[in-house]
């Protein structure tokens, strides 16, 4: 489907890689679709026991590729993006991240359906969807909240503020700040004590952990209809044709 994204196993473990380093790993709708069906690979096979989501090139993505986004296409199932989102939340397979540099929009919102994430000292954290004219996705208008309360909620997503590794890890929406150099291994060691883990008991685990599925669903839904109808406002429309000239002279 695209080279964009590297899906490789690694043992029991699935890993991830987003891998369009000159683009920043901005994300299209091809490598939504690659990253969605390795995570229901993930789920269907027995043999694979945990995922490794990664960047590459210090990054680990830049959010959507606004040109391929506002060029993609919807159907009865909704957006590729759409179709990721829901398949991350709904995944039963225990998922690791690692995050370098920038995480922008969905590489955050992502973040908060992973079981655990490191993060180097390079990472910096951002969901600028009002600064788009857009509303939350991945159901973050639900999981930042309860994650880390209404007021910093809203420095993240009213104000759009960027946080750093450290800020996150106060905040407890990653693990640990780890080194760069020892960034993979200490995601891919925590995959391995996850995959040696006895399977049921993990998966059972983690769905009491997560609560109802269904009120993270609904929230997706709601959020999928008003970023719609944001999508054709006159706000967002004239802040995606200056972000994309600005792309452009640069």
């Amino acid at each position: 489907m695209t080279n964009d994204v590297i899906v490789a196993r690694d043992d029991k473990i699935l890993r991830i890689t987003i891998n369009r380093p000159a683009k920043k790993n901005a994300l299209t709708g091809a490598m939504y679709e690659a990253m969605r069906e390795a995570l229901e690979l993930a789920d269907r096979d027995k043999n694979i026991r945990a995922v490794l989501l990664t960047g590459t090139d210090g990054v680990f993505t830049a959010g959507n590729d606004i040109g391929d986004f506002l060029a993609g296409t919807r159907d009865e199932h909704g957006s590729p993006a759409f179709r990721f989102i829901t398949a991350i939340a709904q995944c039963d397979t225990p998922i690791v991240a690692a995050v370098e540099g920038n995480a922008v929009g969905v590489g955050t919102t992502m973040l908060f359906h992973c079981d655990l994430v490191y993060a180097a000292p390079s990472a910096k954290f951002r969901m600028p969807f009002i600064d788009l004219g857009l509303v939350p996705e991945a159901a973050s208008s639900l999981t930042v909240p309860l994650r880390v309360g209404m007021a910093k909620a809203s420095e993240w997503l009213l104000l759009g503020d960027m946080f750093d590794a450290h800020e996150a890890h106060r905040w407890g929406v990653i693990n640990a700040v780890v080194s760069a150099g020892e960034l993979i291994d200490t995601a891919l060691n925590a995959a391995k004590r996850l995959a040696a883990k006895p399977s049921q008991a993990l998966v059972a685990t983690r769905r009491l952990m997560r609560g109802d599925r269904q009120a993270i669903r609904a929230q997706m839904a709601a959020e999928s209809k008003e970023f719609a109808a944001a999508l054709e406002s006159p706000e967002a429309k004239a802040a995606f044709s200056a972000f994309l000239a600005k792309a452009k002279a640069s």
